[in-house]
């Protein structure tokens, strides 16, 4: 049997891109995404919750993160869910789990107006208009919690 392990999401940064390099001179993007979800509780009360996700960019993608996206800004972001394992300064395991960013879409364009730009891991961009949907699709902008 096979596997999947894929994410998608929706939403904004919560700060602007934090961008290391590596020993090798490869440039690391870190990005905290906010995606949103409001539902009715018991009562019948609107609630929201906010989930934060931690993201990261690799090389020209991570660059371009620094470039383009600032606090705010709405992106579309695919790629693996993935678990490091690191050691703090006291020497102790800590874990880290996080989206890998293999494809991300500015939902934002500089100017204000509609559309973006798409970055996906084989370093090729294009100009798109955001997340490209089926047109069966074409209600759902309505019940986006964002």
């Amino acid at each position: 049997m096979s596997s999947l392990n894929k994410a998608m999401i929706i939403g904004r940064l919560g700060q602007d891109p934090e961008v290391r390099y590596t020993q090798s001179n490869t440039a690391v993007a870190t990005l905290n995404v906010a995606t949103n979800e409001r539902f009715k509780d018991r009562n019948g009360e609107l609630q929201e919750r906010t989930e934060w996700h931690r993201v990261v960019a690799w090389g020209r993608t991570a660059e371009i993160c620094q470039e383009y996206l600032k606090k705010g800004s709405q992106v579309y972001i695919e790629g693996p869910i993935q678990t490091r394992e690191w050691e703090d300064k006291e020497g102790q395991k800590r874990y880290t789990t996080e989206i890998k960013a293999l494809t991300l879409t500015m939902l934002d364009s500089r100017g204000g107006g509609g559309g973006g730009m798409e970055r996906t891991s084989d370093n090729s961009a294009s100009s798109s208009g955001g997340v490209e949907l089926d047109d069966s699709f074409d209600d759902m902008d309505d019940d986006l919690p964002f």
